[in-house]
């Protein structure tokens, strides 16, 4: 069948076209994307391999440093542009997909922010993507409802602050293609939710703001910068109306915070301490390394050495440059019939925003909006009525590389953690390929960062010499493949139904786990069979 669509000369379009879509997929948005891919992929391109070329020399024994030839800027006095009103305090921010009914409910959280997601807690597939620009094209004109169950959903008076988070330069967009070429995912959301939302958010007071994931280098910041700025100037917006958040959550970036706010600086509205993408970086980075060696997962907290020095140096950055630091976010969630865990799960949401709050972190990060309280309370006692605490400068912290590099604890790691990254990496997975991006196991909100954890410290625990569990035994092949096929019938047996997904899940995860080569991002095989 013909596509229905008028298309941009040179563009094909292979996903179906379902009722609305034509009123987010329409020439005039889709000649932007087209315009932006055509100016900007070669870059883009460019950029890949250079990670590639890196990751080549990492394998081979470089370790990362503050980069000689940007010392004048991180000597430099600059500040990023003023903030816009609604972005100066953001004290606590909500995260979660683009889907219909948690849109509505973040917004109306009592949150300061929502960050809605099209990248780690969203399954790329086709419906899922132009579903979320329909969704937020409503939240914005404030028009969403959802009628549900016998109830109907729609926005408070005072909802948060939107902002935006599109898929990462790693990930391509299957479905659409510019003269024969995959057009990026990332710039795919930014240019459709820019197009339709940029004019209609400014004339409510407000702009179009976005988070920056998974960048490696200020170079990859410079890319995004010069893309809004011919982004702004296709669609007739005042240069300087985008505002974007880069999450620093691969250990590179943690080397170049100076410079990617600088890149940024006419666009920037700070930086955020992505905790669990900056542990698979770690993970990942150093994979080959036989010295590198991390404990279960449940011990690489915020306050282990290479995780505390990347949450100060982070913080200090920020308000050197009058930018915003926001703190990551705690797995935990809300747990329904079972008060004691409940009470223990608060007491380590409520611990992990006070210690950001008492450093000086201007706000942080909740998955799901009965957290929203607690958290508020607990930056509202530091920051009383003060909308952020930039003006808290930390002269006292001086993190080095070697800070930075200091990967402790490296034990314990026990049958008990092994265990849990095998059944987490095949719940996930199996949710993942259903179409769900965001899923509860085992009282944490789970998402792609955490599952890349999981896969990737078994397949490093595996090929280290410190990969030992704490009774002695070596981690192996062997053992993943027997411990997977329990933790598999155990995953079955809690999510009940059509269980078809997580026999793949298993198999990919397996696959993954003890191949001789490490995929550099599961999701991107995964893409390729959603």
């Amino acid at each position: 069948m013909a596509n229905p669509l008028p298309l941009p000369h040179g563009m094909k379009i292979t996903g179906a076209i379902k009722p609305g879509f034509d009123t987010i997929l329409t020439r005039e948005a889709l000649e932007l994307v087209a315009q932006l891919h055509r100016v900007f992929e070669p870059r883009r391109k460019q950029l890949l391999d250079a990670r590639a070329e890196r990751a080549k020399r990492l394998d081979a024994g470089e370790r990362p440093d503050f980069l000689p030839h940007t010392k004048s800027i991180r000597d430099g006095d600059w500040t990023i542009a003023p903030l816009p009103e609604d972005l100066a305090c953001r004290r606590v921010e909500i995260t979660g997909p683009v889907e219909r009914k948690m849109v509505i409910n973040a917004l109306n959280s009592g949150a300061d922010a929502y960050m809605t997601d099209f990248e780690d807690s969203n399954a790329p597939s086709w419906d899922n993507q132009i579903t979320g620009h329909l969704n937020l094209k409503d939240a914005v004109r404030r028009t969403i409802t959802l009628e549900q169950n016998g109830r109907t959903y729609r926005l408070n008076d005072k909802v948060a602050t939107l902002i935006v988070r599109p898929r990462g330069w790693h990930l391509d967009e299957k479905h659409v293609t510019i003269d024969g070429e995959r057009v990026s995912g990332g710039l795919f959301d930014f240019a459709l939710f820019l197009f339709h939302n940029a004019r209609e958010l400014l004339a409510r007071g407000s702009g179009p703001y976005f988070y920056l994931p998974k960048l490696e280098s200020h170079l990859e910041a410079r890319l995004w910068n010069d893309i809004f700025v011919a982004a702004q100037h296709a669609v007739g917006v005042p240069r300087g109306s985008i505002r974007a958040t880069v999450l620093v959550e691969t250990i590179l970036a943690a080397f170049e915070m100076d410079e990617i706010l600088y890149e940024l600086r006419e666009h920037s509205s700070g930086l955020n301490a992505g905790r669990w993408d900056y542990i698979f970086s770690a993970i990942k980075k150093f994979k080959n390394d036989q010295d590198f060696c991390l404990a279960d997962r449940a011990q690489i907290t915020m306050t282990v050495p290479f995780m505390r020095a990347y949450a100060l140096e982070l913080l200090k950055t920020c308000h050197h440059r009058h930018a915003p630091a926001i703190g990551g976010m705690s797995a935990l969630i809300p747990i329904r019939n079972d008060p004691a865990a409940n009470a223990k799960a608060m007491a380590g949401v409520r611990a992990d925003k006070a210690r950001d709050a008492a450093d000086g972190y201007d706000g942080g990060w909740v998955a799901h909006p009965g957290l929203v309280p607690i958290a508020m309370e607990e930056f509202v006692k530091v920051l009383g009525d003060r909308p952020n605490q930039i003006g808290k400068q930390r002269p006292d912290v001086n993190v080095t590389a070697t800070d930075l590099l200091d990967f402790r604890p490296a034990s314990p790691i026990t049958e008990a953690g092994l265990r849990n990254n095998i059944n987490v990496g095949i719940h996930y997975l199996g949710s993942w390929l259903a179409g769900n991006g965001c899923v509860p196991i085992h009282n944490l909100m789970e998402d792609a960062a955490t599952a890349e954890i999981s896969r990737s410290q078994v397949w490093q625990w595996i090929r280290s010499s410190k990969g030992k569990l704490d009774d002695g035994r070596k981690v192996t092949a062997e053992l993943v493949r027997e411990l997977t096929g329990q933790e598999l019938e155990k995953v079955k047996q809690e999510v009940g139904g059509d269980t078809q997904t997580y026999d793949r899940a298993a198999q990919i995860f397996g696959e993954m786990s003890t191949s001789a080569n490490f995929t550099e991002f599961l999701t991107l095989p995964l893409y390729e069979a959603l």
